[in-house]
């Protein structure tokens, strides 16, 4: 086992990832590999139009480690997570481990969250900008808004993590527990920083990654929910109302 603890899964939503899945797969198979267990929870609604999801069917069908949940009533990319954290939970898993698909996100760290996690931490944060990390081939604005969200929130809501914004991440269930019975605000891309700012008083740990951001897109409506819940939770920082999960 390698020191690694195995009862351990990855949370993954996915939309149209067809043409990256062979190679995403073929990345995961050797990190449970080399770890002699994990499970991988393939997260699909909607928003998907290709065969991403007759895709993931056929891997489960191959490889027991691989499981699709087809959930058509998520409503955002949050509840695409939450959901995912919830079936894993009900499968007893001890360390569950949240990351991008589309290779955004490189498998290879994963053994790094692990032993983070097996090493009395609560959560485990990937960071682009800690010595290790990088953003690798992400346009100009992707890290724009990346960096200034991380700025942003160290600024506004006190934060001390070095990366705010990043989507890897694993929890002990204990924690994802609590986190589930929180009445989260954030529908896009502020999920992040709202769950480390609500988990501040947890034990955490940055782990470095190497982020690749295929596109700069990041919808209007994002940015819009993204400044409310900021604005949400500074307000009830200056009144000393600071809420933790």
């Amino acid at each position: 086992m390698n020191g690694y603890p195995n009862n351990w899964a990855v949370v993954m939503p996915l939309a149209n990832e067809e043409a990256e899945l062979p190679e995403l797969v073929e990345a995961l198979k050797q990190q449970m590999d080399f770890l002699a267990g994990g499970v991988i929870y393939f997260i699909i609604d909607n928003v998907s139009k290709d065969r991403t999801l007759e895709c993931c069917r056929a891997i489960e069908s191959e490889d027991s480690r691989f499981i699709t949940k087809w959930i058509p009533e998520n409503r955002s990319v949050v509840d695409a997570y939450m959901n995912g954290f919830r079936e894993a939970l009900k499968n007893g898993h001890e360390i569950i481990i949240e990351m991008d698909a589309g290779l955004s996100h490189d498998p290879r760290a994963i053994p790094a969250f692990l032993r983070a996690l097996n090493e009395g931490n609560d959560c485990a944060f990937g960071s682009r900008y800690i010595n290790g990390g990088s953003m690798v081939d992400s346009p100009f604005r992707r890290r724009l808004l990346s960096k200034g969200g991380t700025i942003l929130a160290k600024v506004l809501l006190g934060a001390k993590l070095a990366d705010m914004t990043s989507g890897f991440q694993g929890f002990h269930r204990h924690v994802l527990e609590r986190l589930l019975a929180y009445p989260l605000l954030s529908r896009a891309h502020f999920y992040q920083t709202e769950v480390r700012h609500l988990l501040r008083k947890e034990k955490l740990i940055e782990v470095p990654i190497h982020y690749r951001a295929p596109s700069p897109r990041v919808s209007h409506g994002a940015i819009k929910n993204s400044i409310l819940v900021l604005w949400h939770y500074t307000v009830l920082r200056l009144l000393g109302r600071s809420p933790v999960a």
